[in-house]
This record gives C-alpha cells, structure tokens and sequence, in this order.
C-alpha cells in the first residue's frame, strides 16, 4: 500500500519509500536515464542515496520529492521532485526522470501536472522553472504541454556524453 498525494488518470504521485531509493538507485546509475541529468559522469552507491533519504526526511521544506506510480499496475515508474524550494519568493525548480520502459507513455507529463498543481495549489508557489538539456527533446515537449515556456539559455554550457556541449535551456511556468 501506497501513500498517495496526488492522483491522476494513469499515474500518482506518492510519498517517497526507502524501497523506492533502491530501484532509484538503479535508474540513476543507467546511462541512458543518467544522459540527460544533472552530472552525467557521476556515478552513485546505494549508501549515499540512503543517506540522501534520511537528510530529504529532515528536512521538508526546501525539497518534496515523489514516487511516480502507475495506477494500474501500483508499479514504481520514476521520481519528480521540487527542489530549492523558496517560500519568501515563491517558487522552486521542477525535476523529474522516468525508467526507459516507461518512456514515451505520456507519464512525465502527467506527473509534471501533478507536481504543478501541487506546488501552485498546496505550496502555494507562484512559479515553477526547469533546466533542460536542448537535445532532450522528449523533456523539452513535457514542459511544453505542461505550459512551460522558454525563458532562458545557457549557450553550449554543458557536455552530454555523445553529443558534446549542449545549450541548457531554462523554462518557467506561472501560477493562474
């Protein structure tokens, strides 16, 4: 059984589970989920996102991460989170990855649509951004859907292994 905060047609969003950092743990470390990320390069141990766990459970109010679940199945499909949360600005970065088995199923924008409608209505935020790479296509059309609109780049700022430097491009979303 699962702790649902938000429910949508084909996903949920959850409360975050120490068994869910496993399979996280796993995702993180696959190259082809890892590409598009922050530090493509890196490479995590299981110990360390433990201790990721146990500082996120401290401290709730800069950060709120979530479990992906699909509805039907109750399976874990990935994880969104609101990162540098501001209150006294108002807003917070919006990240998220799925498992490659899952991609192209239309459940990264539904779960940004949860996330959104959390941050705007429960958090009470006036603004959401999203840094993504420019050849993460799929991403981009995500934010997109979700109402997210180019507001910056960063020209050839960071290297994606097989494609070189990228521009990083900055999207945002207001509240209303």
């Amino acid at each position: 059984m699962r702790a649902v905060v938000m429910k949508g047609n084909r996903v949920s969003l959850c409360v975050l589970t120490k068994d869910d950092v496993k399979q996280a743990w796993v995702w993180w470390n696959d190259r082809r989920v890892r590409k598009y990320l922050s530090s493509p390069e890196e490479i995590f141990f299981y110990e360390e996102e433990l201790e990721w766990y146990e500082r996120l459970k401290k401290q709730k109010t800069r950060e709120k991460v979530f479990s992906i679940v699909e509805n039907t199945s109750g399976s874990l499909v990935g994880l969104i989170g609101l990162h540098r949360i501001d209150h006294y600005n108002g807003h917070a970065e919006i990240g998220y990855f799925l498992s490659p088995e899952h991609w192209g199923k239309g459940y990264a924008t539904e779960a940004v649509a949860l996330a959104s409608k959390y941050a705007f209505s429960w958090l009470h935020l006036r603004k959401l951004y999203a840094w993504v790479f420019e050849t993460n296509i799929a991403s981009i059309r995500v934010l997109e859907k979700n109402g997210f609109r180019l507001a910056g780049r960063l020209h050839r700022h960071q290297y994606v292994p097989g494609e070189g430097l990228v521009d990083v491009l900055m999207y945002e979303r207001f509240r209303g």
